[in-house]
């Protein structure tokens, strides 16, 4: 795992992508605030540049550098969903410009899985993540379901649980008003 961790951590540090496992299902990767990197993940899935993707932490702790005003309740959703729960917050920050909504809000997760906590954590910023498909196809529910095009079109594959057969879903996005009020955006 050690290597695995410190070529992906060095694909992020030179603004490349990967394919990474996450606490959901296997996801494109770069560092969220290089804008010519989050510019590749869109063209890689083909994904017009006005829909959203989604920003991974390994720590809520990390939230008030990426987004202006948290809620309180926020962090009381982060810690007792069950699910991986994907937040979308008003005033995105300290992030790519393409990253950021055209409203200002970002989704951003606080991913539970170790490897791609401890990645996140070494390289000491965000990271983007969004499904390992071509727009418009079904997300995948494990690694054997990527297609070649996007394997082949990203500079590192992690190796970790490429193995893992159980099928995994994507995470519960709600969208979080600076009141506290919410709306469930995918369940």
């Amino acid at each position: 795992m050690k290597d695995d961790l410190n070529n992906a951590l060095e694909a992020l540090k030179t603004g490349k992508l990967i394919l990474c496992p996450t606490d959901t299902i296997w996801g494109i990767s770069c560092d969220a605030t290089n804008e010519e990197a989050v510019s590749r993940v869109f063209q890689l899935k083909g994904r017009n540049e006005k829909k959203s993707l989604i920003v991974l932490l390994d720590s809520v702790h990390k939230l008030p550098s990426y987004v202006k005003d948290i809620p309180d309740v926020a962090y009381d959703l982060i810690e007792y969903t069950e699910k991986p729960l994907t937040i979308i917050y008003s005033g995105a920050k300290n992030l790519a410009s393409n990253v950021i909504n055209q409203d200002g809000s970002v989704g951003i997760r606080v991913v539970k899985h170790p490897f791609c906590q401890q990645l996140i954590q070494r390289f000491r910023k965000p990271i983007v993540s969004t499904s390992a498909n071509m727009s418009g196809q079904p997300s995948p529910e494990k690694f054997s379901d990527i297609a070649q095009k996007l394997i082949h079109g990203v500079d590192y594959v992690v190796e970790q649980d490429q193995d893992v057969t159980e099928p995994k879903q994507s995470s519960t996005i709600i969208k979080l008003e600076p009141n506290g009020c919410f709306a469930f955006i995918r369940r």
